[in-house]
């Protein structure tokens, strides 16, 4: 029991200290690891449909030991697999080049995020469908904490053109029911008997198939209008800077 004890302890002391190499060769590796692995989904960083990885604060990785772990086993819930075929060292070489890629990260953007609050309020509705810091909507994704994960240039394509940066488990689900009836909503779950789904009004219903005369999924389609004609040239900075500035307690 001792010796599992001090084994544990052994092995939280090496993770508290793990740091990712900084050195030239090994960001190097890191990139080459990183565009075979990584880049698939994140892009050059900050122009993927996955996380914004060019900020200095990764939201789920705070330390170097953290960000390793989430390459090795991913994040249950979401997009983000495991690691397959890297060892532990590779997997600290891209952890280092993630890490080079947050020290170079723009820490503002141009516009006026007050005027950028206004508009989301306002003009845009997007409190209508998002939430922020629990007040808005939930038939959108939750905004909070958006400013860390996304970067300027992926924000500003999901407002001008939401399709080409579809949110993974934001798919639409329309059906039409036998009694005519015709009912709406995020695709929260599907099985060979039930379609689950959250309406417009934030309520969530579970409707047996049986029930349903045609289903339609928008699997490639988001359920979010495109605003690229909505805003002019400089109300889409101020909000992109509002959005930007949207980072939680980081």
């Amino acid at each position: 029991m001792r010796l599992t004890i001090l084994a544990l302890w052994c092995a939280l002391a090496l993770s508290a200290q793990m740091k990712a190499p900084t050195d030239e060769a090994s960001l190097r590796e890191g990139l080459k690891l990183y565009q075979f692995h990584c880049s698939f989904c994140h892009g050059k960083g900050d122009d993927g449909m996955a996380a914004n990885l060019v900020t200095p604060n990764l939201v789920h990785a705070p330390t170097d030991a953290s960000l390793v772990n989430i390459i090795r086993n991913g994040i249950g819930g979401t997009d983000m697999p495991p690691a397959l075929g890297m060892s532990e060292q590779e997997m600290l070489m891209v952890a280092g080049y993630v890490r080079s890629l947050g020290r170079t990260a723009p820490t503002s953007i141009a516009g006026d995020a007050a005027k950028g609050k206004a508009l989301y309020l306002g003009k845009g509705g997007c409190a209508g469908c998002h939430m922020v810091d629990g007040k808005g909507g939930r038939s959108g994704p939750d905004l909070t904490l958006i400013g860390a994960m996304r970067s300027p240039g992926n924000l500003r394509t999901s407002i001008v053109d939401p399709n080409a940066s579809m949110v993974g488990g934001w798919s639409m689900v329309h059906l039409t029911l036998k009694s005519g009836q015709k009912v709406s909503g995020i695709r929260l779950n599907e099985d060979n008997f039930h379609v689950s789904l959250r309406d417009g009004k934030g309520k969530i219903q579970t409707i047996a198939k049986a029930e349903a005369v045609k289903i339609d999924r928008d699997l490639t389609r988001s359920s979010m209008p495109a605003y690229g004609k909505v805003f002019s040239e400089d109300e889409m900075t101020d909000l992109i800077a509002y959005l930007f500035s949207l980072r939680g307690a980081l």
